[in-house]
């Protein structure tokens, strides 16, 4: 089976980019009640993944000392415990089933590594819940 099929294109992804403040993540974060999401470079390639407890322990840790300018400082600062590992386009299905027991999303790239959206966690499931149920 094909991927493309569970594919969310970038332009339905909520994502931050690299020079993003980490006051603008965490206001995208809390608007649409995420854990995690996917952080881009300028070049529109997949940099990794920022979750809350990045940021929370990022900040207890490194950046306590400045939590009155979180406007000012990037997502690129913050320390990330674990990145999403993504896909290429080319990927199948049983790679999928594996990497979704520990991401709750997977990144997908094109050709070029540039990112091109996600498959959900949720969305592997419901696939394989529909073939065990037949």
């Amino acid at each position: 089976m094909n991927i493309l099929f569970f594919l969310i294109p970038k332009s339905d992804v909520t994502y931050i980019n690299e020079d993003n403040s980490i006051q603008e993540a965490l206001e995208v974060l809390e608007r649409h009640s995420y854990s995690a999401i996917p952080i881009l470079g300028k070049n529109g390639k997949y940099i990794g993944t920022l979750t809350e407890g990045d940021l929370l322990f990022g900040l207890r840790r490194k950046l306590s000392q400045h939590l009155h300018e979180l406007d000012k400082i990037e997502v690129r600062c913050v320390p990330r415990r674990k990145d999403n590992i993504p896909v290429s386009i080319d990927a199948n299905i049983e790679d999928l089933i594996s990497m979704a027991t520990s991401q709750n999303f997977i990144p997908v790239l094109d050709d070029d590594d540039k990112f091109i959206g996600i498959i959900t966690r949720k969305d592997i499931i419901q696939y394989c819940y529909g073939k065990i149920s037949k």
